[in-house]
């Protein structure tokens, strides 16, 4: 499938993948990728994230990616959703790094060695590319580009959409900067 990537695309991919090696991650992430499309410049997704005004909040995104990473991957929705049923997220987010250190639950999952070399991607940031191909094809287009794959990412369930949705960047709204139409038409 990386055939079919853009060079802007193949950039983001690789983007993502410095990310990952800069903070010391075993797994390249959805939020990985989300990063290495706000580094871009000229591209596709780099106008739609200016039109939409997210570029100039670029320190906003990474410190709520931060804080979803501190929280153990879980949005803001399922911070409020627990707390419906009367479970404090902020509190047990304390608890946990009082007893094991700030920063306890953000630690990687995998449990392993830190690998050198290749970095493997996650099953999300994995679905989020297969995606980015459906993206493409429902807009008629044979390529990838990074265009595609921030629509992708504005689609998918998860921290990366719920933070670009808290900042004003939708897949509708990217639909209609790239495309001029209201209704996401990718699946």
């Amino acid at each position: 499938m990386f055939e079919r990537f853009t060079k802007d695309a193949r950039a983001v991919v690789t983007g993502a993948v410095e990310h990952c090696e800069r903070t010391g991650g075993e797994r390249v992430e959805e939020a990985h990728l989300l990063l290495a499309l706000l580094d871009r410049e000229g591209g596709r997704a780099a106008f739609a994230l200016a039109s939409l005004g997210l570029t100039a909040r670029r320190d906003a995104v990474e410190r709520d990616l931060a804080d979803a990473r501190r929280r153990g991957g879980l949005s803001r929705a399922d911070a409020d959703a627990l707390s419906g049923l009367g479970i404090d997220l902020t509190e047990i987010v304390s608890r946990v790094e009082e007893t094991y250190g700030q920063g306890a639950l953000a630690a990687d999952r995998t449990g392993g060695v830190r690998r050198s070399g290749r970095r493997p991607f996650t099953r999300g940031a994995k679905d989020l590319l297969t995606q980015s191909l459906r993206a493409a094809l429902a807009h008629g287009d044979r390529h990838i580009g990074d265009e595609h794959l921030l629509l992708a990412l504005t689609a998918r369930p998860g921290v990366p959409s719920d933070v670009l949705a808290d900042h004003g960047v939708t897949c509708a709204a990217v639909e209609r900067v790239l495309w001029g139409g209201d209704e996401a038409r990718a699946g």
